[in-house]
């Protein structure tokens, strides 16, 4: 997976979410998306990207928080 255009995806997912009034929502929303509608490849190679500086700075911020927060949840490939 081309982490350039996931991060592109997730930074484009998170500009909707950032709209929302309650923070919390927010960050919710971003993880229930991602997990929903991308494979777990996609998911495992965005949660990479966290661990990536270069990467990681690409992210919004909003984007980084969902990820940390819901890691386990999004990293969890079921069978």
């Amino acid at each position: 997976m081309d982490a350039s255009n996931l991060i592109r995806m997730a930074n484009r997912i998170a500009e909707f979410f950032e709209a929302m009034p309650e923070h919390e929502e927010a960050l919710d929303g971003v993880a229930q998306h991602i997990l929903k509608f991308w494979e777990p490849r996609m998911r495992l190679r965005i949660l990479a990207a966290l661990n990536e500086p270069c990467e990681a700075a690409q992210l919004r911020p909003l984007v980084r928080e969902a990820l940390h927060r819901h890691a386990a949840l999004l990293g969890h490939v079921q069978s």
